[in-house]
């Protein structure tokens, strides 16, 4: 074979696998990329490549979009949908019936590769809810349970840069898969590399009998869940505060509007640079409303030139939520994920004691992750409700969620202090649609009584307990490098662990 030829790195395994590579895949553009390496004689950028595979674990998959086995593409996504339609076929006996939801954000190839995943299943003869436009993570968990899915996926990356594409999968359950599954479904898709034909005919999904666009429908139920729980329509109708919001060049803008509109707010002022979605991000560094003000610059410039005190900041795909605030001197306070752990745990309890008042307060439950604030603990004390601490990430509160809410407990609130709220339990996974009208709501209330919700912060600490917490992170782009840093911490016991991470 002539392309065989063509490809002499020096190394037999390498040469296979580009080989391999430039034979499944079907993107010429990836395909001149990696020519230009072979010609330029870039072995190590094409070892990189090819020798690493991006390895599916329990966020699923995630990294830069780009040719090889170590980056997001369409040849890759194949091989994962195969693998995760085969695993669903032999763990799930009416996977076929229950189907599975799909959704994507507004990044490059984020609706080519919901499409492509969506033809495997459909060529398995599996019933799929692809939305027909982008829409919020939250939006696919709320959908399993909704519909009874087999699974779901959500194609985003969430906030990370413009080149990075990632691929969420969730269980049936309607909460982030956990391991085994993830071990599992990686076997699967290394014994399902070779991509079938079927699986990129993305032509025939709008036309089969197996496809439905569940928008609609699912954007009506979840408004509905949402207006039921607004404990005072009247209050939030009345109020004087005037919200800015920025969905962060994401998904949010649609989203956020009619849940404004159904928990009976008058509309908020929006970051018009910031309204639409854009893969590019331009106004911001990082699309991370996590940033603090760096990120909102923008929504502080437009809420002083609108005479807004509050801006609500959901990140590119809509399941985190930032907040900030200004005082009566002028200064914006960007609150923290802990801080606005402590005003919304106050929150779904004062709704809760509101909606429920005869309710059993030992069978309410609150979590949060063990990297958060042990604010929700103090209030337990006091409040007479459980708190419950997980390990890091919501696929770990939103399984316990599940457990406990099969033992008939009232989950209230969970969350984590990377800005992630779960506010009660129609959606199991952070969802920052859901926490901004929380948020709002909340401060509309503090208006009747003369409070901001920097006054009710303080008084949360004055009753519960001063809780403070100094967090900040570093970016590493190296798989292995993190790997090394994450075993040495894993394995450290008592004595210092040696291997260093080059």
């Amino acid at each position: 074979m002539a392309l065989q030829h063509s490809v002499n790195t020096g190394d037999g395994n390498l040469d296979n696998k580009i080989i391999e590579w430039l034979q499944w895949n079907k993107d010429p553009k990836e395909e001149k990329e990696i020519l230009e390496y072979l010609n330029n004689e870039q072995i190590k950028i094409l070892s990189k490549l090819f020798l690493k595979r991006l390895e599916f674990g329990t966020a699923g998959l995630r990294g830069c979009m780009g040719p090889g086995y170590s980056q997001m593409n369409d040849l890759v996504i194949i091989q994962t949908g195969q693998g995760l339609t085969r695993y669903l076929m032999d763990t799930i006996l009416d996977v076929a019936q229950k189907g599975v939801v799909i959704g994507y954000d507004g990044r490059y190839n984020s609706k080519r590769f919901a499409e492509l995943t969506a033809a495997i299943f459909i060529a398995n003869d599996i019933k799929v809810y692809l939305f027909s436009e982008i829409c919020p993570t939250p939006f696919i968990p709320y959908t399993i349970l909704r519909y009874k899915c087999a699974a779901g996926i959500m194609v985003t990356a969430s906030h990370n840069p413009k080149d990075d594409n990632g691929y969420k999968v969730y269980w049936q359950n309607g909460a982030q898969i956990i391991t085994p599954h993830d071990k599992k479904i990686q076997n699967y898709i290394l014994n399902n590399l070779e991509p079938l034909e079927s699986s990129w005919d993305v032509n025939k999904i709008y036309q089969s009998l197996y496809y439905k666009d569940p928008k609609d429908e699912i954007m009506q139920h979840y408004y509905k869940d949402l207006k039921d729980k607004v404990l005072y329509p009247q209050v939030n109708r009345n109020t004087t505060l005037k919200f800015t919001y920025t969905a962060m060049h994401g998904v949010g803008y649609e989203y956020m509007t009619a849940a404004f509109e159904a928990a009976n707010f008058k509309p908020f002022i929006s970051v018009e640079e910031q309204k639409l979605p854009d893969p590019e991000f331009p106004t911001v560094k990082f699309p991370n409303p996590e940033e603090g003000k760096s990120a909102l610059d923008l929504s502080i410039k437009q809420a002083n030139k609108s005479d807004s005190y509050i801006i609500l900041a959901n990140d590119p795909d809509a399941d985190r939520l930032a907040c900030a605030t200004k005082s009566k001197s002028g200064e914006w306070h960007v609150f923290s994920g802990n801080e606005l752990g402590a005003l919304l745990g106050w929150w779904m309890l004062h709704t809760y004691q509101v909606l429920q008042p005869d309710a059993d307060m030992s069978n309410a439950y609150m979590l949060a992750s063990t990297v958060s604030s042990k604010i929700l603990a103090s209030m337990a004390k006091k409040e007479g409700f459980n708190f419950e601490e997980t390990l890091t990430g919501f696929k770990w509160m939103g399984n316990r969620a599940i457990e406990l809410i099969k033992e008939k407990k009232d989950v209230l609130f969970a969350y984590e202090e990377a800005i992630g709220f779960m506010c009660g339990s129609k959606v199991l996974d952070k969802d920052g649609i859901s926490a901004g009208i929380r948020v709002a709501e909340l401060a509309a209330y503090l208006e009747t009584i003369g409070l901001t919700l920097s006054d009710k912060l303080k008084e949360i600490y004055q009753e519960y307990g001063h809780h403070i917490s100094d967090n900040s992170y570093w970016i590493c782009h190296d798989s292995d490098t993190i790997k090394a840093i994450f075993e040495r911490l894993r394995n450290y016991s008592d004595k210092p662990n040696t291997t260093k991470a080059k």
